[in-house]
């Protein structure tokens, strides 16, 4: 039961994902904890120190019950979470108490078991990150070739197709996966480096032997299922790192918001719209409205995750010589917040992206208001061809715009260009044509073959290698 009289964290209460959420709790932390101790003993052993196979067996076997009571009793003795888990693992295994940590420093089991876990973030995130590409591939191809309205400015510009706008959108996904697959190729483990990064305290303990010392951090990282690992290090892994995972969420949250934007001015507009349920409420005043929650929610998550990586640019800056606790609060908050902002932004886009409700009447009937201005130059020279006189035809056409102009804005009514230039002798010659003339279609330039050529090209190839991933939807849980 939710105990309400205390904060909440939103994001685990109403917006992330529970397998997000788990990925950054306690028990999955310690769990690792428990495996790279496991790891660090079981590789010691192997290459010569005095650890028994009973003592391992005995660590094994507590891998996962974490005792949490004691380890918050050490703690609050001790100050320091790493020791007082150590403690509280010993209490477990007492076998191999004196051997728990050998050589190790606390970042050997935060570091490594921290960047496992962004490890596990990122994949998440890239499977909801195709999925949406997926749905969005979905609905290009299905509007690739319906003219709509096309905006600069955020003014009637030539026409494009909804189809060709949502490649504009899945454009800038791609690219989030690109920068995603980078990043995740750069993935390394801190290692068995020691207190400073030296690996003194190794060295002490297989007598000098530096090849040992290289061949139990080899070791140690292939039991936890890596190879790479930073070949130099202070206590910590490079808070760089960090940094460069913030820009990738950051990059992500930057697309879902322009998407998100462009589906509130649309559903403005009544062209688009999210996905609205039976009982929905729109407002608690309006009772007729349709409020883009869903899409505001992302922008406001966004918002928040685009905030981010100058923290973590200012943490990276600071790290004193080998190393300064003063990042060590700061992260516990920032990185899982992170993941769990953009698990919840891309939760959202899975389900607006899959429901979109497109009402193409209304797109036509926003063609039809703007195309005849649009199709003025179409209209003149097909009357040259007929024989008039470009210049005078010109001038015509213009005066007749600036009168339909005035009728829209000033008297309120539709515009009546076409209906001006049917009754304008000198385009006789065209007055039959101008419904052929007119069509929408005619407008849109390579609009559709462009759709079809973006998604073979660049989202079809990344959709293909994550097949056994797609169907995913989105859960929107208030």
């Amino acid at each position: 039961m939710t105990d309400t009289s205390v904060y909440e964290n939103p994001l685990l209460s109403r917006y992330a994902s529970r397998e997000m959420a788990e990925n950054f709790s306690d028990d999955k932390k310690f769990r690792l904890w428990r495996r790279l101790w496991i790891a660090l003993a079981e590789s010691e052993k192997e290459l010569g120190l005095n650890i028994t196979e009973e003592q391992i067996a005995e660590m094994k076997a507590h891998a996962e019950d974490i005792n949490y009571e004691d380890a918050r009793k050490f703690e609050n003795e001790v100050r320091h979470d790493v020791m007082a888990h150590v403690k509280a693992f010993g209490k477990l295994a007492p076998s191999a108490k004196p051997i728990i940590h050998l050589g190790a420093t606390s970042c050997y089991v935060t570091d490594n078991a921290e960047i496992m876990i962004i490890d596990d973030a990122l994949r998440m995130v890239e499977k909801k990150l195709v999925n949406v590409m997926d749905k969005l591939q979905k609905f290009a191809r299905k509007y690739k070739a319906l003219p709509t309205l096309g905006f600069t400015h955020l003014q009637p510009a030539q026409l494009t197709t909804v189809g060709k706008r949502a490649t504009l959108w899945l454009s800038d996904l791609a690219m989030d996966y690109r920068s995603l697959k980078d990043l995740q190729n750069t993935v390394k483990l801190r290692g068995v480096k020691g207190t400073t990064g030296t690996q003194a305290s190794f060295l002490d303990l297989f007598d000098g032997d530096g090849e040992k010392v290289k061949e139990l951090e080899k070791r140690v990282v292939a039991k936890l299922g890596y190879e790479k690992v930073y070949g130099v290090t202070g206590q910590t892994y490079p808070r760089k790192f960090d940094y460069n995972v913030l820009c990738v969420l950051s990059q992500i949250a930057q697309s879902c918001y322009r998407f998100s934007n462009d589906i509130r001015l649309l559903q403005n507009m009544k062209e688009i719209e999210e996905p609205f349920e039976k009982h929905q409420i729109g407002s608690s005043a309006m009772a007729y409205k349709r409020n883009p929650m869903r899409s505001e929610r992302m922008g406001s998550l966004a918002r928040y995750v685009l905030s981010l990586p100058v923290n973590c640019a200012v943490t990276a800056s600071t790290q004193w010589f080998e190393r300064t606790l003063d990042d060590s609060a700061n992260k516990r908050i920032v990185i899982a917040q992170a993941f769990l902002s953009v698990d919840a932004i891309l939760n959202l886009y899975l389900n607006i992206s899959e429901n979109l409700v497109v009402y193409e009447k209304v797109i036509a009937k926003h063609i039809a208001a703007e195309l005849p201005f649009m199709a003025t130059e179409n209209i003149m020279m097909e009357c040259v061809k007929a024989g008039g006189d470009r210049q005078e035809l010109h001038e015509r056409i213009r005066t007749l715009s600036m009168k339909a102009a005035e009728h829209v804005k000033i008297d309120g009514k539709d515009n009546d260009l076409i209906d001006l230039i049917k009754g304008d002798a000198m385009f006789a010659p065209v007055r039959d044509r101008l419904g052929e003339i007119l069509d929408a279609k005619k407008f849109i330039g390579r609009a559709p073959a462009q759709v079809e050529e973006f998604l073979t090209a660049e989202i079809d190839p990344i959709l293909a290698e994550h097949a056994e991933e797609l169907g995913v939807s989105g859960n929107v849980r208030v």
